[in-house]
């Protein structure tokens, strides 16, 4: 992570809180924690930021090459974008008199990764990107690098639920695709020229049971090597530009 991704330490946290500075995720010390630990962690939840326990080790990583400066339990994650709603993607499309074309990133937690996909998204025209609030890379320096500034000009939605989010996009008649080896259709062979999601799973362990079990439909993307699987990056590029393709 960047260095200039961090806040570290309570008062700098704090003043990063109350002047309403863009904050991705506030890690906390795990176990016992004092009283401005606690303040600290309450303002972040009701500013809606992601918190999470952070073990020492986690937090010590975190502050590698900032002048020694000691995060007294506490390190904040700066956000480079500020988030959408997911009816506001929809009415991105809506403005533009297009179907709209959405990716779905389930927990990818490369920011390389997430910083790839939002970069083609924004190249290949698409109308947002969604990605959950846990488990995921969220809109930090090191993503804002990645996708060459894209996260400037995308739409991102941050939700506390994928499968909420999935069910909200199929009442405004949104169908959902997920992308797996063993997908029931071929893409070149499914009508992608409606509105549609795509649903990327993460690196290690792609879509996740529940999220695939209220997907639509599942795609597999044509296979001739050794490998089963691509890149999550890679993946989401083949499944937009087919989109954009038929669309054309």
């Amino acid at each position: 992570m960047d260095n200039e991704d961090i806040i570290i330490g309570r008062n700098a946290v704090i003043e990063a809180l109350r002047t309403g500075v863009n904050i991705d995720k506030v890690f906390i010390a795990k176990g016992d924690t004092d009283s401005t630990l606690r303040h600290i962690a309450s303002t972040a939840r009701d500013a809606g930021i992601v918190v999470s326990d952070a073990d020492k080790r986690k937090l010590d990583s975190l502050c590698s090459g900032s002048d020694g400066r000691t995060h007294q339990g506490v390190v904040a994650v700066a956000s480079y974008a500020n988030y959408v709603e997911t009816a506001d993607i929809l009415d991105i499309a809506k403005q533009r008199n297009e179907e709209p074309l959405i990716v779905i990133c389930d927990e990818i937690s490369d920011p390389h990764n997430l910083g790839a996909i939002i970069r083609t998204c924004e190249a290949a025209g698409a109308h947002g990107v969604i990605i959950p609030k846990r488990r995921s890379a969220g809109l930090t320096a090191t993503v804002a690098k990645a996708s060459s500034g894209a996260v400037f000009n995308m739409a991102v939605a941050r939700v506390a639920n994928i499968t909420a989010a999935i069910k909200e996009l199929k009442k405004a008649g949104v169908w959902i695709y997920g992308a797996q080896p063993d997908g029931q259709a071929g893409l070149w062979e499914t009508d992608l020229t409606g509105a549609v999601a795509y649903v990327v799973g993460s690196e290690g362990s792609g879509i996740s049971r529940l999220v695939a079990e209220n997907c639509d439909f599942m795609v597999q993307i044509p296979m001739k090597g050794k490998l089963s699987s691509l890149n999550a990056s890679v993946c989401a590029s083949i499944l937009l530009y087919e989109a954009v393709r038929q669309r054309k």
